[in-house]
Formats: structure tokens, C-alpha cells, sequence
């Protein structure tokens, strides 16, 4: 119903000689949801989002369900506005897997969630990592999760 209400706003601004607007109406949503830990490290994940919503013209929506330092959010948000990304951020409680899986389910846009490996996601070895990956298969739509060491490492 919403892309049929997009298509005739658009048909409406095309018909009053607003080509662009028109264009704008029809553009594709694409979101990518970046879920912060609340580890440091949370900055390597944040700048990969920012860099794949730059590439491909996407919206970034922030979900963060632990105590994220004030001055590093004020920091996001500056960097996002430098960067003219459009952006959110959403505080849930509870765990950051069910509040990711609770997200996604509801807003379907999302082209996929960036997370930074840490110690709440049990990332530590071939095994948990097989746990994870079971864990997160009925997630409706990609997961990125990028490591402190494949960010910090030089390129080859």
C-alpha cells in the first residue's frame, strides 16, 4: 500500500511539472542498521557503516541497548551530519540480539545490521562462532560483523 501511495504521490508532482520531487518520491528507501555494543571498538563498526551508506546512498539507523558513553553518540551524530547521511538512533532494553531480530522484523528496508565482534556476542573461537551464526539465522535480512583485527590489519 505504501509504494502505491509513493507511486501516485509521485504521478501528482510529475503532473504539477515537479520532475525532481516526483523522482525523490519514487527513490528506493535503503537502511543499514548499525547495532553498537557499547565497546570501544564500536568506532570501527561505525565508520564501516558509514562508509557502505556513502557508497550506495543509504540511511543509517543507530540501535544501541547498553550505556553508550554521551560524548561518543554527540561524536556519531556530528560525523553523520559532516558526512550528510541521514540518520536515527534507538535506545531499547534488553538483549541486542532479540532488540536486532525485534528491528528487522518490523521495518523490512533494512539492508542489513553492522556489528563490531565483542564480548557480548561470544566471539571468541570456531565454536561460539558456529553458535552465533545458528543463533542468528532467523534474522530477516544480512548480518556484517566486523572485527576489531580485520579493521586494524593492513591490507595485503
Amino acid at each position: 500500500m505504501k509504494k502505491f501511495n509513493n507511486v501516485m504521490a509521485a504521478a501528482a508532482f510529475a503532473e504539477a511539472g515537479e520532475f525532481e520531487t516526483a523522482r525523490q518520491t519514487l527513490k528506493e528507501q535503503r537502511k543499514i542498521l548499525l547495532a553498537l555494543t557499547g565497546e570501544k571498538s564500536d568506532k570501527n563498526a561505525f565508520r564501516y557503516a558509514v562508509n557502505v551508506c556513502k557508497r550506495i546512498g543509504a540511511e543509517l539507523e543507530i540501535l544501541h541497548v547498553s550505556k553508550i558513553e554521551k560524548g561518543l553518540l554527540k561524536q556519531f551524530r556530528a560525523d553523520l551530519q559532516k558526512e550528510g547521511i541521514e540518520h536515527c538512533f534507538i535506545q531499547k532494553n534488553g538483549s541486542l540480539q532479540e532488540e536486532i531480530q525485534n528491528h528487522t522484523d518490523m521495518k523490512r528496508d533494512i539492508l542489513f545490521v553492522v556489528v563490531e565482534v565483542s564480548e557480548g556476542l561470544n566471539v571468541n573461537s570456531e565454536k561460539s562462532v558456529k553458535i552465533l551464526s545458528d543463533a542468528w539465522n532467523n534474522l530477516s535480512c544480512p548480518l556484517v560483523v566486523v572485527s576489531r583485527n580485520a579493521m586494524t590489519s593492513p591490507a595485503t
